[in-house]
């Protein structure tokens, strides 16, 4: 099969990376699985080794032909034809679900939003991404590449990067290296997930500006209610913990219910 860049396909070659990425999700015999782009199905193939059911999203109609074939005889096995950002994910969950994927480069950014939608329905995720998407998903505050995502991500899922893989382990052979990350869903996210989103978006609007500009036109009263909580309104959003977020939505919300 030939890898297709609208698709941002490249297939999984190297056996080791392949053993490591099921190894990190601890896949066994019962295992529910969803993979999203399983490509000509490399990976697929050893997690059904390990007695996974295994069902794969791919909107490539020339692979789904190739991979109806290599795993006719499977039962394990379910093929989905469609596109991971519209389908409806939690069909395939029941609050045991693992996600394992080398995800398609040009969808990364808004099938995480996805996954963190569903969150309650997974046990773990083990995503392959570009190094650099891995290291803006996984930059602590205070460092430039934390942005909007990190801190959403970081609200619903323990993050672990645990390894780069070169270009080598691939076909085509990218132009980029790739990371492996481990995402474990959080019992303590916060509550009003869409406030906090709403929070988070606009303070990253423009990233070098301080809290105070970007979030002034939103939340008027911003510099007196950071300030009881601790936030320093001057700073920029980067520099904010996880947990300053959280208080700082709270508060921003306790204020507009006693504004009412």
């Amino acid at each position: 099969m030939r890898a297709k860049k609208r698709f941002g396909q490249n297939f999984l070659r190297d056996e080791r990376v392949i053993e490591r990425i099921v190894d990190a999700a601890d896949i066994r015999e019962g295992d529910h699985i969803l993979e999203i782009g399983p490509g000509d199905g490399a990976l697929t193939a050893k997690m059904l080794e390990r007695g996974a059911w295994v069902s794969s999203i791919e909107i490539d109609r020339d692979l789904t032909e190739f991979l109806r074939s290599r795993f006719a005889n499977d039962e394990r096995f379910q093929l989905v034809i469609g596109d991971a950002l519209s389908l409806d994910l939690v069909q395939f969950g029941s609050g045991e679900l693992k996600i394992v994927a080398n995800l398609p480069y040009n969808i990364s950014t808004p099938i995480l939003q996805r996954f963190i939608e569903i969150k309650s329905e997974l046990l773990l995720m083990v995503l392959m991404f570009q190094r650099e998407v891995v290291e803006r998903i996984a930059a602590p505050p205070g460092i430039s590449d934390r942005g909007f995502l990190s801190v959403m991500v970081e609200d619903a899922f323990i993050v672990e990067k645990l390894f780069d893989i070169p270009p080598t382990a691939f076909s085509p052979v990218p132009k980029v290296w790739s990371s492996v990350a481990r995402f474990t869903p959080r019992s303590d996210s916060y509550e009003a997930a869409a406030n906090l989103r709403r929070l988070v978006s606009a303070a990253f609007a423009q990233k070098r500006k301080t809290l105070e500009n970007n979030l002034k036109r939103l939340y008027p009263d911003l510099k007196e209610i950071a300030g009881s909580v601790g936030v320093d309104p001057r700073a920029r959003a980067e520099a904010l913990t996880l947990e300053q977020w959280r208080d700082l939505a709270a508060a921003i919300q306790a204020h507009r219910n006693q504004s009412r």
